[in-house]
């Protein structure tokens, strides 16, 4: 595109759009698949390609034409302005539809002294002898002409009580001075008004009656028009309010319908006092040359003081964006125009200075065959008139270029404060989104440490009591020969030696949904029916205990470069639980059942599966391979007959380690 930015306004638009017709789904999704942020600042500039990104990606989501989705956007544009505070100024722009459209431009012409970056589209309207009125859009951004019958469409609907059907007749690129541009020419077609309801009462009148009726209206209004015709335009024939009581007498009370202006004779006005009274003006004739112009313009312009000079040596044509022609100013003399002096065309102390624009309306005066621009200095701010070293003075009184600056300057301060709290408003949903990050790792971190609901309780302040279990299984783990791998091994080959294995095991305790209780140095430990009590705790371990088995093949001893061997114990029986410390608290087990747990650990044999008696009655026709090891001699136990895991019959490998 010739232009690369939009304001956020208008991408907020259409976030809005898609979330109201769509859901906030559709939204989180298509902004993903389009790569753009989530939040648009209202006056901030963004790049075209966000747009139009969006739209494309809507159209593939939602499967339909570029067409209907643009069409889409700007029915809800028009709304979306409303809601945002810019519907009495719509709502005023014209008295019908033409009306509206004509002076669009303007109104865009008065944002823009806000929008200071806005590049909006041009319109222009042609009416055909056929009654049909034709649209011409002119904007510098390929491809989005499919928004303007959306618009139009729903401006009619709403503000003038009509429907209108639109079709392009031609779409192509022209080439002006300034570039190129896209000028869609639409044949708009507007349905008669809806019926509104009349409350007077009326007569059914045969078809015959109403013609008539309707040709003694028709000849009532003629006599009524050849009656105003034939009163003097000569004051001291009639007065001023004789012609006003004729005008409200024959046009029925309704003076609007029937008022036709009184031009004097001649123009009752000095040229001195006119070239004052319209400091900013200039007069030139169809060969551009200037007739004459208003004083200040002179002043900031001085060349302008030597007529017979051409107009476009001092000026080109900003907006619209034509070439400087009788022709094509006559074409477009309903539009506001923006001309902007040349800097070489002033004195030398003035050349670094920003440009001087000018904004206005050119009239075709047609018996002298002359233009007149009658304009004023396109001013945004007090800093801009001080730059162009002008003064409120240097505009007429009736000027209302004077108000439009004073207002135009608080506008600005209020969007400035709107773009500060708009600013801090995402710096605090930031700040927000990765509190809730940062709280989240906390609470992972604090969940791998304690108990979800013992956690959720101590997040509360509310103290944890300690609980008995009647029945639980409690694993212990420990790699063989560990004291001889760390005395041959660098400590930083043991680190990642443990931390590989343990983030096997860590990873089957959510498969299997048992509770790490605790790891210290090559001991891993865990429990099942604690802290959320369960009747499968000893299958839930045992298959735990399978899974750790086949996981340590993949974790190599640093030393012989082959798979670690591990020894596990199981036992079953009641404990007491609870958390103990303040500084670092852990959920601690006690009992005489993590004693004999871990008997079965430090008796067992390496890549053994070791179980007590008890371990042995739980997993009993349970699905599992189980055999008795034999009668053996248990540490501060005595002796104890002790059984070995070796499989799940009815689970595959796979099944096992939550593949």
């Amino acid at each position: 595109t010739d232009s690369s930015t939009m304001y956020g306004f208008i991408n907020t638009c259409l976030k809005s759009l898609v979330i109201e017709k769509f859901g906030d789904e559709t939204w989180e999704k298509l902004k993903t698949q389009a790569g753009v942020q989530d939040t648009f600042m209202t006056y901030m500039v963004y790049d075209d390609v966000i747009t139009l990104r969006l739209i494309q990606e809507a159209c593939k989501m939602l499967d339909l034409p570029e067409d209907a989705v643009l069409r889409l956007f700007g029915e809800y544009f028009f709304t979306f302005c409303k809601m945002s505070g810019y519907d009495r100024m719509l709502r005023t722009l014209g008295g019908n539809l033409s009306e509206f459209i004509e002076n669009l431009d303007a109104l865009h012409s008065y944002l823009a002294l806000s929008y200071q970056e806005m590049n909006a589209p041009s319109f222009r309207v042609e009416k055909r002898a056929d009654g049909a009125m034709l649209l011409h859009y002119y904007s510098d951004r390929r491809g989005l002409c499919h928004i303007v019958p959306g618009i139009i469409g729903s401006v009619a609907r709403d503000f003038f009580n009509s429907e209108v059907t639109m079709e392009i007749l031609t779409q192509r690129e022209e080439k002006e001075h300034t570039g190129k541009k896209e000028h869609v020419i639409f044949l708009v077609l507007q349905k008669a008004e809806r019926p509104k309801r009349i409350t007077r009462k009326t007569t059914n009148l045969k078809s015959g009656d109403s013609h008539k009726d309707n040709e003694a209206l028709d000849t009532a209004f003629q006599k009524a028009k050849g009656n105003y015709f034939t009163l003097s335009c000569c004051p001291e024939k009639k007065s001023h309010w004789d012609i006003v009581r004729s005008v409200v007498k024959f046009g029925k009370g309704n003076l609007s319908l029937a008022f036709v202006p009184v031009y004097p004779r001649r123009l009752w006005v000095e040229e001195k006092t006119f070239c004052n009274a319209f400091p900013f003006h200039i007069v030139f004739d169809e060969e551009l040359r200037i007739k004459q112009a208003g004083v200040n313009i002179q002043k900031f312009v001085p060349g302008l003081r030597r007529p017979g000079s051409r107009v476009d040596k001092y000026f080109s044509v900003i907006h619209p964006k034509v070439t400087f022609t009788i022709f094509t100013i006559r074409k477009f003399i309903n539009s506001q125009f923006v001309l902007k002096v040349h800097r070489e065309m002033l004195p030398d102390s003035w050349r670094n200075q920003p440009m001087l624009k000018l904004r206005g309306q050119m009239i075709w005066m047609e018996s002298l065959r002359c233009m007149m621009y009658l304009c004023s200095p396109k001013l945004r701010s007090l800093e801009e008139l001080e730059e162009r070293k002008m003064h409120i003075s240097d505009m007429a009184q009736h000027d209302t270029t004077r108000d439009l600056i004073l207002l135009n300057q608080q506008r600005l301060a209020e969007m400035e404060l709107s773009n500060q709290l708009e600013r801090k408003k995402e710096e605090l949903r930031i700040l927000s989104k990765n509190l809730e990050a940062e709280k989240k790792k906390t609470e992972t971190l604090l969940y791998a440490m304690l108990p979800k609901h013992v956690a959720n309780l101590l997040k509360e302040g509310k103290k944890v009591e300690a609980g008995e279990f009647n029945s639980c299984t409690i694993l212990f783990s420990d790699i063989v020969t560990f004291t001889n791998i760390c005395s041959a091994c660098e400590p930083i080959q043991i680190v990642h030696m443990l931390n590989s294995m343990y983030s096997k095991f860590d990873r089957l305790t959510s498969v299997h949904d048992v509770y790490k209780v605790e790891t210290i140095g090559d001991a891993y430990m865990v429990v099942g029916g604690v802290p959320v009590p369960t009747t499968n705790h000893a299958k839930r371990v045992a298959n735990f205990a399978l899974g750790m088995r086949t996981a340590a093949r993949e974790v190599m001893n640093p030393i012989t470069g082959e798979p670690i061997q591990i020894r596990v114990g199981i036992h079953t029986g009641p404990v007491l639980a609870g958390v103990v410390g303040e500084k670092m608290p852990r959920y601690c087990l006690f009992g005489d059942t993590v004693n004999t747990a871990s008997r079965m650990e430090s008796h067992g044999l390496p890549n053994k599966i070791h179980l007590s008696p008890t371990a042995f009655r739980a997993l009993h026709n349970q699905g599992f391979e189980i055999v008795e090891r034999g009668e053996i001699e248990v540490k501060g136990k005595g002796k104890m007959t002790t059984y070995i895991l070796r499989r799940n019959l009815y689970a595959t490998e796979n099944e096992i380690m939550g593949r």
